[in-house]
């Protein structure tokens, strides 16, 4: 398994395999987004919880495509279907290698990025804890995604349709919590349904996952 996550995490560095280019268009968004709404300072503040979880979540949807897909044209994934380590290991770790290359540059990334959308200092907290306890769930669910669609030419836009609805609970939830951050109140509740939505994900979801390798390999 340890072999297996060192080999994504090298791919996703070599191949562009998406490391960088959440943290990439993060940036690019905190950036473009004064411009557009204007300078603002209290309207910035006001939107900046929101557009930064919405930013974090676009982001994690860029490289999806790539979990199995290439695996799946070289015949790797052959290989690990037959492998002794069963595909929910395989499925846990696509989903730990893609958080490692995405979730969590864009939760170490997101203070000082989101300084340029003028976010409460109280929020920023807030909006830390709430993308390590969610950007968790959004790779596992990404990665569920991927599977039902590995195989399909052109399936990104597929596998937004499919895990956009299953990412709006931890969306909500993390942009409440920066909210209430930025208003003074305890935040406490939407992190722990956060991290319950984590929580759950990783246990059930690698099932799933391999479950969906399973029909797409037959």
């Amino acid at each position: 398994m340890i072999a297996l996550l060192r080999r994504d995490l090298v791919l996703a560095i070599r191949a562009g395999g998406g490391f960088g280019l959440g943290l990439a268009f993060f940036l690019i968004l905190c950036i473009l987004v004064p411009f557009g709404v204007g300078p603002n300072p209290d309207l910035l503040a006001r939107i900046a919880p929101g557009i930064l979880w919405v930013g974090a979540l676009l982001a994690c949807l860029l490289s999806l495509d790539r979990i199995f897909q290439l695996d799946f044209e070289d015949g790797t994934l052959d290989l690990l279907a037959t492998s002794p380590l069963p595909l929910e290991g395989v499925a846990t770790i696509k989903s730990l290698a893609h958080w490692l290359t995405t979730g969590l540059p864009l939760t170490l990334g997101a203070a000082p990025l989101g300084q340029l959308m003028n976010i409460p200092q109280d929020a920023v907290f807030w909006l830390v804890c709430g993308l390590a306890l969610g950007t968790p769930a959004l790779s596992v669910i990404g990665t569920f995604g991927a599977a039902l669609t590995v195989g399909l030419k052109r399936g990104g836009l597929l596998i937004s349709l499919l895990v956009l609805p299953l990412y709006m609970p931890t969306l909500l939830f993390g942009a409440d919590a920066a909210r209430r951050g930025a208003e003074g109140l305890d935040a406490t509740t939407p992190l722990l349904l956060m991290a319950g939505i984590s929580a759950g994900c990783v246990a059930l979801l690698p099932f799933a996952t391999s479950a969906a390798l399973r029909m797409n390999l037959r």
